[in-house]
């Protein structure tokens, strides 16, 4: 049953219907919700009314189905309306045409405009024939869409409206059902309930009151993960270096920590390790660092003689310090052999995975918006990331973390 209690109103859901033959399947998807004691209202696109009809799923649902941005004298703005009331917005079917207008932020009929005005949960149901699912711009707006939080339930195989067989097969309403189920208890993503630990950033090693040594990292990649991580339904700690300007980038919700030291990023990594379940070690931390002046250094007293140190080995006090069933994730900027270094780190460090670039090749690593990776791990996989934005990195990162954990625990 749902999660509402017995004195508290039934849950809310927008039943979204795209123009495509699978659109029979949600009166029974309808049905199955007001057997269970939900509120649906129903947003059918004008394309869906060629396949069902609007008057079914008024006689079934809680109020009169709606299928446009005009005309409703009891709601006038009826999309502002039902994204503020609906507790989840489901659309079943979710068409290639509908996907996509959804991913470029179209909002041209009630449903569309309905999904851009919500900010709580959506799961689009995709079914479309196997060539259209196969898509690389499906597939490229559905990646787009997972990286912002929406959930999104995979087809099935099996025969398809034109008699062939494939994948495209929209799942079977009480696979839907049960989906709804988990997202009204609070389900958002293959990470939901799961704690993670990110770091970002180069740290910066002072010298003397003024200067520091430091790298080029930005903590671009680091504050995209934290950012995908939370939408993917991850209660997220970022430990960043990076300023202020940056980390407000970060969604709300998500507890940022700022740090600028080696010795700093040890101290707030470790001692909130035994409460997250996922460590991701982003930042650039600094290998050596120097007892500082405690005066500015003057250019007329010669080169200062500087008396390195090496800094704590962050990732190597994680692992030592890790529980059964807790996941570390490091990170390799390489220059030169990358996979083959990758592999000697992977073996010296312990870590689960580890996720190696070359810092030096076009549009990957510091400060560049896009990043190209590969993720090695302790079977002797190496899955290689072409060159993409680092937030479509972070989700395919994220994605192979999440794989990780027992789906009895999701």
């Amino acid at each position: 049953m749902p999660s509402a209690t017995p004195n508290s109103p039934a849950p809310r859901v927008v039943l979204g219907v795209a123009g495509g033959i699978a659109a029979y399947k949600s009166v029974e998807l309808l049905r199955l919700l007001r057997d269970a004691g939900y509120f649906v209202s129903p947003v059918l696109t004008p394309d869906a009314v060629r396949f069902v009809g609007a008057e079914t799923f008024s006689a079934l649902a809680s109020e009169p189905t709606r299928s446009s941005l005009y005309g409703d004298v009891a709601t006038p703005i009826p999309h502002t309306f039902l994204a503020q009331h609906a507790d989840l917005i489901v659309v079943a079917p979710a068409t290639a045409h509908l996907i996509a207008r959804y991913a470029m932020g179209l909002s041209d009929d009630l449903l569309t405009a309905t999904l851009l005005a919500s900010r709580g949960p959506v799961l689009l149901c995709p079914a479309m024939h196997t060539e259209m699912w196969e898509q690389p711009s499906v597939q490229e707006n559905l990646a787009t869409l997972r990286r912002r939080g929406v959930l999104v339930l995979d087809p099935e195989t099996g025969v398809l409206a034109g008699g062939d067989e494939g994948a495209g097969r929209l799942p079977e309403p009480e696979v839907i059902f049960a989906l709804i189920e988990k997202i009204v208890r609070g389900y958002r993503g293959p990470l939901s309930a799961k704690r993670l630990l990110i770091t970002a950033g180069g740290t910066r090693e002072p010298i003397d009151p003024v200067r520091v040594l430091t790298n080029r990292s930005s903590g671009r990649q680091g504050h995209a993960l934290a950012e995908v991580a939370q939408r993917l339904g991850a209660r997220v700690t970022l430990v960043t270096t990076s300023d202020l300007a940056l980390a407000l980038d970060v969604a709300r919700d998500i507890d940022v920590v700022h740090v600028e030291t080696a010795a700093q990023m040890h101290d707030e990594t470790m001692k909130r390790w035994n409460e997250n379940d996922v460590v991701i070690m982003a930042a650039a931390i600094a290998d050596f660092t120097v007892t500082p002046a405690k005066e500015k250094l003057k250019k007329h007293d010669g080169p200062p003689v500087l008396d390195f140190v090496a800094t704590a080995d962050v990732v190597l006090d994680l692992v030592a310090a890790k529980s059964p069933g807790q996941i570390v994730v490091g990170f390799g900027a390489e220059t030169t052999d990358v996979v083959n270094n990758g592999l000697e780190k992977l073996a010296r460090k312990g870590v689960d995975l580890l996720v190696v670039n070359d810092v030096s090749a076009p549009g990957s690593g510091f400060a560049h918006q896009t990043n190209e990776v590969v993720i090695l791990d302790q079977l002797g996989g190496a899955q290689r990331l072409s060159l993409r934005s680092k937030e479509a990195i972070s989700l395919d990162i994220l994605t192979r973390v999440a794989s990780m954990f027992d789906p009895a625990d999701q």
